[in-house]
């Protein structure tokens, strides 16, 4: 039998209560001249109804990245019913850490504990998160460790307070993503084998692609422009102040570019069709991350129009009641849908994310697979909760 991974627990961690639309902005610190302009019609495209953020009303970091992270983890581990300890790898995806050095893997392993483990940090944007249950699940079916646990954790919220923006009026770029991140944290538990009591997630392959040789760079924070230029990044400023009075230290996404990403990501899909790792016939559900509603529109206009054969009813995603978390969003949407039952033994799962950093891809395949006969739990006690194992929203 050749060597496999499996999902046997799945946790996420939201910060505070949630936040409706009519309190984001107080919650951000208000809007500058002209904003509820912009703010509004951001709103109404990306269609998020509420999000979580780890600020205060007044402002203020409530939790760090790396304690969102470690909440994640505890409630994946609680859900398997084992600890920190029984870890052998631990491996940490998000946009930005809460220091700059050391990486956010090891902070993350010093506030879970455990024992020694190896400790990976995939940095990067949306699609860090998958990376890093790529190299999870290749160390298990390696065989260097028997067990790992995969978070993707991100506090965008930081970085979208009004005191950011105080050196001048914003850019649409820049007014773009604040109205469209927010705060939280997934988290996946990995095994060699099957759960021993409930079903478990199969990963059957996981695929990521790059075309930053093709595109210039569309999401981005520490530079002007799309291009970086030696001496003009945001460390080659006189201090941090004059990096952030240069506006370097927004983060900006060139919306012009989000066509062109779905055209891609559409692109690369087919190509997982016409190579076989995708069955149209046999997928019975889509987890697609997208940032906004009207990307997941020019998505499914492109579907439509290619493959006729992919009912999108398929496809689940929570932006709307979770907000876009960037690379916790694939987990935390992953987790909800365990957790509620969507999911069914022998049921195939395509797990979708896009990133507009430099544009590139990543895909994860998962099959619901039962309980193995004689399987057993290696001396380590169980959760009892139950699992999913209906058919409650079977397309």
């Amino acid at each position: 039998m050749p060597a496999s991974a499996y999902i046997t627990g799945l946790g996420s961690y939201l910060p505070g209560e949630p936040v409706d639309n009519d309190a984001i902005a107080d919650r951000l610190g208000g809007v500058g001249p002209g904003g509820d302009r912009i703010k509004n019609r951001i709103l109404d495209s990306n269609g998020i109804r509420q999000r979580h953020y780890a600020l205060d009303a007044d402002g203020q970091t409530t939790e760090l990245n790396e304690e969102l992270a470690v909440k994640a983890l505890q409630a994946a581990l609680a859900d398997r019913g084992i600890g920190a300890a029984d870890l052998g790898m631990l491996a940490c995806a998000t946009t930005q850490g809460d220091l700059l050095i050391p990486g956010f893997g090891s902070m993350v392993h010093g506030r879970l504990g455990g024992g020694p483990m190896q400790v990976l940090t995939a940095a990067g944007v949306c699609a860090s998160s998958l990376a890093a249950l790529d190299a999870a699940s290749a160390k298990i079916r390696l065989g260097d460790h028997p067990r790992a646990a995969v978070v993707g954790s991100e506090l965008a919220s930081r970085w979208l307070h009004r005191r950011r923006f105080a050196s001048g009026k914003p850019s649409l770029d820049a007014e773009f993503l604040r109205w469209m991140l927010s705060d939280g944290a997934g988290a996946v538990v990995l095994e060699f084998q099957p759960h021993p009591d409930r079903p478990s997630l199969r990963i059957d392959w996981v695929r990521q692609m790059s075309l930053a040789h093709e595109h210039k760079v569309c999401m981005r924070a520490g530079m002007s422009g799309t291009d970086p230029v030696a001496g003009q990044t945001w460390q080659d400023q006189a201090d941090v102040a004059s990096a952030e009075q240069a506006g370097l230290m927004h983060i900006r996404q060139d919306t012009r570019d989000l066509a062109a990403l779905a055209e891609a990501g559409l692109q690369q899909f087919e190509e997982l069709v016409d190579i076989g790792l995708i069955d149209l016939r046999h997928l019975d559900h889509v987890l697609c991350h997208y940032s906004t509603n009207a990307f997941r529109d020019i998505a499914f206009d492109g579907i439509r129009a290619r493959i006729p054969g992919l009912n999108t009813d398929r496809w689940f995603s929570n932006l709307e009641t979770r907000g876009n978390t960037g690379s916790a969003s694939i987990f935390i949407a992953l987790e909800e849908s365990w957790r509620t039952g969507r999911f069914a033994a022998g049921d195939t799962v395509l797990l979708a994310v896009p990133e507009s950093g430099r544009f590139s891809f990543a895909f994860a395949h998962l099959t619901v697979v039962e309980p193995r006969p004689g399987n057993s739990s290696s001396g380590v006690s169980t959760h009892a909760s139950t699992a999913p194992n209906r058919r409650s929203n079977r397309p």
